[in-house]
């Protein structure tokens, strides 16, 4: 049987690209040859040559929602970019592109539509971001993670399915976990993640707070590309790392409390997980608001407390820390109420479906 080709893009932060990865390792390689555009040197492009998946590389401007001379040459950029993917894409001939959005993907979009290239996008966040609120008009199907972000989109082509989680983090180990960061069954253990880049604030805060936290809990800290600290390597209890890849599964199977940012895909993991979580999102000054949101629905549904980067200190950490732990059953009962849905096997079946379809 001959093979279909499928286009995937997505980029900017991890949160783009981790949803698109669970999905390639759903697709059987023997029916489909697969392909991700990207920018030329966004977090992306590791992320996806690691797994030896083929990457084009394409130029792409940041989008800006504030007035600046550089959206005139990032114009350029993004007009450059759709020619590129254009060329791109009638070399591969793909069936389908699928997007989970970021700047990257709305020259693909607009080029896929060009060429008349059935799309499909999935929006993570409770809102969409400006590279989705452009690329809704060109698709040819809207998946959401949100129930209520469905309302953005236009009706005749959008369904929330929940969030793609991958299904290895799933299948996690406590045992093994333990193991591998040598620690005891005595105190919870208490799982620190700031993103893909980690978080300067949180990094800092969990520093200066380390001998609170290691009398309480055993901290595993997952803090970014060159951030580990030097002076705190040989603390008992306290286990830091840039990344953690191959052995996340068997920490999260061990982990009592997550600390992490309130991107879509970690907090929708960590509550298919049932790990409660202190979510502590991105500020407006950093972000447009999409983790707050993301954050705040979360905490109205009793998965998550909510500590805001302006009130983080040593002391408001171990508050809501103990807020947390002393609720945890009360946050885990919450989190056996969400009705999980199996995003994953959803898209994969539309992606089957439509692209028999069209041979």
């Amino acid at each position: 049987m001959e093979k279909r080709n499928i286009v995937f893009t997505g980029g900017g932060s991890a949160g783009h690209v981790t949803p698109n990865i669970a999905i390639i390792r759903e697709l059987n390689k023997e029916e489909w040859n697969i392909f991700y555009i990207g920018s030329k040197s966004g977090i992306e492009k590791n992320l996806i040559e690691k797994i030896n998946i083929r990457y084009y590389g394409i130029n792409s401007g940041k989008l800006r929602r504030y007035i600046s001379f550089e959206n005139i040459t990032d114009i350029i950029r993004v007009f450059k970019g759709c020619v590129e993917a254009r060329t791109v894409l009638r070399k591969l001939k793909p069936n389908i592109v699928f997007s989970k959005g970021g700047f990257v993907s709305v020259p693909v979009i607009i080029a896929a539509k060009i060429l008349n290239i059935p799309i499909f996008i999935h929006e993570s966040d409770l809102t969409p971001g400006l590279a989705n609120k452009i690329s809704k008009r060109f698709a040819t199907k809207i998946f959401t993670s949100f129930e209520e972000t469905v309302k953005y989109f236009p009706e005749n082509k959008t369904m929330f399915i929940g969030s793609p989680i991958r299904k290895e983090i799933l299948l996690g180990s406590a045992e093994k976990g333990r193991n591998y960061l040598n620690f005891h069954t005595k105190l919870p253990i208490l799982t620190i993640m700031g993103g893909s880049l980690g978080a300067k604030k949180i990094n800092e805060t969990v520093h200066a707070a380390i001998e609170p936290l290691t009398k309480k809990y055993q901290v595993v800290h997952i803090c970014g590309k060159n951030n580990i600290e030097p002076n705190l390597t040989d603390i008992i209890g306290y286990k830091q790392f840039e990344y953690i890849h191959d052995e996340l599964a068997d920490i999260l199977a061990a982990t009592d409390i997550v600390i992490t940012r309130g991107g879509s895909n970690s907090i929708f993991e960590f509550l298919a997980l049932k790990i409660p979580m202190i979510i502590i999102p991105l500020t407006l000054q950093q972000s447009r608001g999409d983790q707050i949101l993301n954050a705040k629905l979360f905490e109205e549904k009793g998965y998550s407390v909510t500590l805001v980067e302006e009130d983080l200190t040593s002391k408001t950490l171990m508050t809501n820390l103990d807020k947390v732990f002393n609720k945890r059953k009360e946050i885990k009962l919450a989190m056996d109420l969400y009705s999980k849905k199996d995003a994953l096997t959803f898209i994969k079946n539309e992606i089957n479906r439509i692209t028999s379809m069209e041979r």
